[in-house]
């Protein structure tokens, strides 16, 4: 297990408070604002850890309302909406500073057995025909802000290999869909559903509303282009674990009103479709000035 994988893992080991209050920890990894994917992992870590072993989160739905600061550790507050025989509800309100800064509602239920059927799975190379993602040029790198630079020039917990590369300093105009291979960069040794649940929902925030801006040639690196998370949704499906390659297969329907709307479809490399994502984020062009 690589350090960055063992740094996730602790960030998603929540400190319990009360029954129902939990506390995280926060990670700067480059972004200006704690980092949508920890939120998300966090608060379905939290829930998790309030309903019976024999329930599976199967959907969640989240709204970001402020960003959250780096420096402080986030309080998540657990609200046991209902226990049904099948179903259980979770609401989780993230804090900070006095202030809510995340809502989430996530449903869990027993195992069923029922009618199945899947898309099936994109024709793309698979991950060891296809390239590592490489570092940027430390020239290149020298140029960009301080916190993009750590940002890039980081060590993450994850490996991602891209079907069809972009250059995000360049970035040309295309349209929008992308097929992103990922998993974590060391091996978990447990194979706990709720945990690998928790370090999917953490990874699905990347990639996703990036792909809303492929058809406009505008990259989150541009100091005129204003991103951010506003809502996110994921529903789990198969059995999976995030220490083996997934592909993310990812599509943007439509952008307007500085907002833009993108899907996700996450699929184990033998084809099975594990997770579906959507999320809409702001996609705000500033002027220069």
């Amino acid at each position: 297990m690589t350090s960055a994988v063992e740094e996730l893992l602790s960030l998603l080991q929540l400190e319990r408070l009360e029954d129902n209050l939990f506390r995280g920890e926060s990670r700067d990894i480059g972004t200006r604002y704690v980092f949508g994917g920890q939120v998300l992992g966090q608060a379905l870590s939290a829930a998790q850890q309030t309903v019976d072993a024999d329930r599976n989160a199967h959907s969640l739905h989240a709204y970001f309302l402020r960003a959250g600061d780096i420096e402080h550790p986030i309080v998540y507050n657990v609200e046991r909406t209902r226990d049904g025989g099948s179903f259980s509800v979770r609401r989780v309100t993230a804090i900070q500073h006095g202030q809510p800064i995340f809502n989430f509602s996530a449903s869990f239920q027993t195992e069923e057995y029922g009618v199945e059927h899947q898309l099936p799975m994109p024709a793309v190379p698979k991950p060891d025909d296809l390239e590592p993602v490489e570092p940027l040029p430390p020239e290149e790198l020298a140029k960009l802000p301080p916190k993009l630079q750590r940002w890039f020039g980081r060590s993450g917990p994850y490996e991602f290999r891209h079907v069809y590369p972009r250059d995000e300093l360049n970035p040309p105009k295309r349209p929008p869909f992308q097929q992103v291979w990922f998993r974590l960069t060391g091996r978990v040794p447990e194979a706990s559903p709720p945990l690998h649940r928790a370090l999917l929902a953490y990874s699905s925030d990347f990639h996703l509303i990036g792909t809303t801006m492929f058809p406009h040639g505008i990259s989150f690196l541009q100091r005129n282009v204003q991103v951010a998370s506003l809502d996110h949704a994921m529903w789990f499906h198969r059995p999976f674990r995030a220490d083996e390659w997934l592909l993310y297969s990812c599509d943007s329907p439509t952008a307007q009103g500085g907002r833009g709307l993108a899907r996700g479809m996450i699929y184990s490399e033998d084809g099975r479709l594990v997770a579906s994502t959507a999320q809409e984020g702001l996609v705000r062009m500033r002027s220069e000035g």
